[in-house]
């Protein structure tokens, strides 16, 4: 099934909508993934295993695992490059912001 990638499209087809900001699609890629990370970290922490069967099966691990599910090769490559770049550009985001509450 695509649900997970028709999933996060959409998502972030709507803050590119809303917001036109580079800035804004690189926060919300962040969020996103971090969001996804933090539900898989509940997944494999929690005994509870409805809860483990519910999440493995509509919740995918991270934007990278949607990536590698859903490409190979050289659009792979390519695909993972581009995430890697918005995590650099939401880093310089987070070091500016955190420089200027410093000030």
């Amino acid at each position: 099934m695509y649900i997970d990638l028709i999933i996060v499209i959409v998502l972030l087809l709507v803050v590119l909508i809303f917001f036109r900001r580079f800035s804004s699609f690189v926060y919300s890629v962040a969020i996103l993934d971090i969001f996804l990370r933090i539900v898989t970290f509940i997944k494999n922490n929690v005994p509870i295993p409805e809860l483990r069967t519910l999440i493995g099966t509509y919740c995918p691990e991270s934007i990278s695992s949607i990536i590698g599910k859903y490409s190979n090769g050289i659009f792979y490559t390519i695909l993972m490059w581009g995430f890697v770049f918005i995590y650099i550009c939401f880093l310089c985001y987070t070091i500016k912001v955190f420089i200027r509450k410093k000030k």
